[in-house]
């Protein structure tokens, strides 16, 4: 029997997961709500599938499994909602946008019968896969420097709406903090400064990430960059070696003085299986029909939201040291 599935957020996102599914055998895509009702009606067409007018009468037509690709702020509703009826849940990144909201999806998906997947696809592009291979090999990462930067926040002109995004490190910006916690190990504490330069919130941010083990990185995240390649890279240094990537095109492995460089190029790769987002659909749909643990858990999401969290606190302080774990009590 297929797993049955509702998209809930017909957007950009939401036609991503969509595209990937309809092509998995193992999935019945049964339908689709949007508050755009002319969205949902798209991609329902898309997908051979229906519309509904809200997430509960996905629900009450028995539906399996969710994807919640909502704008981020209302990732938290959605998710309660599903697990509360023990419905699967995928959630697009962010689990939340305020650490409360966070630990009310963390107790939740703890509790209830269904699966809960978060969407950092990044732990699945082919460039930090390899990342992540040469770690287990023996590579062992002393410190690294990391930027995660956006061109603007103008198009589409909600990515400056905090209302709708929680603040500029709740978009792109936490997928890497989640990458350097999955590549490095957990992270202590940290230190950030931050300004508010062209749009109405913080939008420049220099960070000091100090790990369990001792290393250190220095990560940085500017939201009017411009789009000049790449806007996104870490650099992993170790003894005498280094891995570097350059957003998910390029990798390269220098392993120690005097070898050969090892680089790949996944340049011409479909933006689904270079992104990582046709494995993580996999994976959920595995994880459902083997009942196996999902391969991106809810703790991990708690944890980039604490990160994100910890570095707004920091910043709000003058670049004061933020320990982790956090306690909500000091939220601002």
């Amino acid at each position: 029997m297929a797993v049955t599935v509702g998209i809930i957020g017909a957007g950009y996102i939401g036609t991503v997961h969509a595209k990937n599914l309809i092509t998995d055998a193992r999935v019945h895509l049964l339908g689709v709500v949007d508050v755009v009702m002319h969205n949902a009606e798209e991609l329902a067409r898309l997908v051979n599938g229906r519309t509904f007018l809200s997430a509960e009468a996905l629900f009450d037509a028995g539906v399996e499994a969710v994807y919640v690709c909502t704008p981020n702020t209302l990732h938290t509703e959605a998710v309660l909602a599903a697990l509360r009826h023990h419905v699967h849940v995928f959630s697009e990144k962010p689990m939340a946008t305020t650490l409360h909201e966070a630990q009310q999806i963390l107790d939740a998906a703890r509790t209830s019968r269904a699966l809960y997947q978060i969407g950092h696809n990044r732990r699945f592009a082919p460039v930090y896969k390899f990342a992540k291979q040469q770690i287990l090999a023996g590579f062992a990462p002393t410190s690294a420097n990391v930027k995660m930067n956006r061109g603007e926040l103008q198009q589409p002109p909600w990515v400056a709406d905090i209302r709708v995004t929680g603040g500029f490190l709740y978009e792109s910006t936490v997928h890497l903090l989640d990458m350097m916690r999955w590549l490095m190990g957990d992270i202590v504490d940290v230190e950030c400064r931050a300004r508010s330069n062209f749009y109405q919130e913080l939008d420049d941010f220099v960070m000091m990430l100090t790990f369990a083990g001792g290393q250190h990185c220095a990560f940085s995240s500017c939201a009017h960059a411009s789009w000049a390649f790449p806007f996104e890279r870490i650099e992993l240094y170790g003894d005498h070696a280094q891995i570097v990537t350059q957003e998910m095109e390029q990798v390269a492995y220098a392993p120690g003085l005097g070898q050969a460089i090892v680089q790949h190029d996944f340049f011409q790769l479909g933006m689904p299986d270079k992104w990582g987002y046709h494995e993580e659909d996999r994976r959920f749909v595995d994880a459902i029909v083997g009942g196996t643990p999902p391969s991106v858990t809810a703790e991990d999401g708690y944890k980039a939201i604490e990160l994100v969290e910890a570095c707004y606190r920091s910043a709000q302080h003058d670049g004061a040291r933020i320990r982790l774990p956090l306690h909500e009590s000091a939220e601002s």
